[in-house]
């Protein structure tokens, strides 16, 4: 079959014409294709970049110090998804992260688990350059060191700060969080009901009741190390984190009792009784419970203390 166009009568073939269609579908096919491999290997290297997330929180635990600020900085534009079940012995943190690639950004349902770590942030932070700082969990012993993670886009006010905060968040010297002359665009840390002149306060922290207002929810806290984790972290992350805060004090627990009877074996007798605290554990629900929690470990730490044989 010809097919005749124009005046000079050029021709085509049916099959040169065929061949242009499927020819066109071929290219078309392929290129969908590559499409959806870059789609795959972008959820799988925002997989890989979650879990090397993870990992490079390690020196934050073993070798940066108290209360010290470090910066972690991406190539490209970044989500990090904050993910948390306090289900199991310790729960599990989940670390998802999406990245921008060609001004979309990937999408991925593969997550990295860590049983050992304790993040304190939004549930998706995001930008390219992420402060972290950490502080160590002692109830009595130590628990764990908790990182709280914030974005640096994210400025945040500090407002009536006690002296010891005001101290503390100065020699931290983490660059999105001011004492004085805030950004207009701060997140507002108001204590103890101080106020910033004709601004709102977007966090409260009410240090005599021990609890934290934000986005209308009020969570509880103990000590400084929970009121940071309750500034900056959302209240069902904070929730979930003290859970397994308070799991893995349980199971340490069980660890010391069998110290006990261990140093009992070779003549060296502790009578402390933590049974009391070890029911009081078990007896937490959320962050409301930390008052009558913390009590009881303050109670057996100082009997601890008394001891001549120390568990801790």
């Amino acid at each position: 079959m010809n097919v005749l166009i124009g005046k000079r009568g050029i021709q085509f073939s049916f099959a040169w014409i065929f061949a242009m269609i499927v020819g066109a579908f071929i290219i078309f096919l392929a290129i969908y294709a590559s499409m959806k491999v870059a789609d795959t290997g972008g959820g799988a290297t925002s997989a890989k970049v979650g879990k090397e997330i993870g990992i490079l929180l390690n020196p934050l635990q073993t070798g940066f110090g108290e209360s010290t600020s470090n910066l972690l900085t991406l190539p490209i534009e970044t989500r990090i998804h904050n993910r948390c079940s306090s289900s199991g012995n310790f729960g599990i943190q989940t670390i998802q992260v999406s990245q921008k690639n060609f001004g979309e950004w990937s999408a991925t349902n593969l997550g990295s688990d860590f049983e050992n770590k304790y993040i304190f942030s939004g549930t998706d932070v995001e930008g390219t350059d992420f402060f972290l700082f950490s502080k160590s969990f002692n109830f009595p012993f130590k628990v764990a060191d908790v990182v709280y993670m914030t974005s640096s886009e994210e400025k945040f006010c500090f407002v009536g700060a006690p002296e010891s905060i005001d101290k503390e968040l100065r020699d931290l010297g983490q660059e999105n969080i001011f004492l004085e002359n805030c950004p207009a665009e701060s997140v507002n840390v108001c204590f103890d009901s101080a106020q910033i002149s004709g601004e709102d306060c977007d966090i409260e922290v009410r240090r005599g009741r021990k609890e934290v207002e934000s986005d209308g929810r009020i969570v509880y806290f103990e000590d400084d190390v929970l009121m940071y984790a309750a500034i900056f972290s959302d209240a069902d992350i904070y929730e979930c984190q003290v859970q397994r805060l308070i799991k893995r004090t349980g199971e340490l627990l069980t660890i010391y009792g069998g110290k006990q009877d261990l140093l009992a074996q070779n003549g060296c007798y502790n009578n402390l009784d933590l049974n009391f605290f070890r029911n009081s554990i078990l007896a937490f629900r959320d962050s409301e419970d930390l008052v009558s929690v913390a009590n009881d470990a303050e109670s057996v730490g100082k009997d601890n203390d008394a001891e001549g044989c120390e568990l801790w």
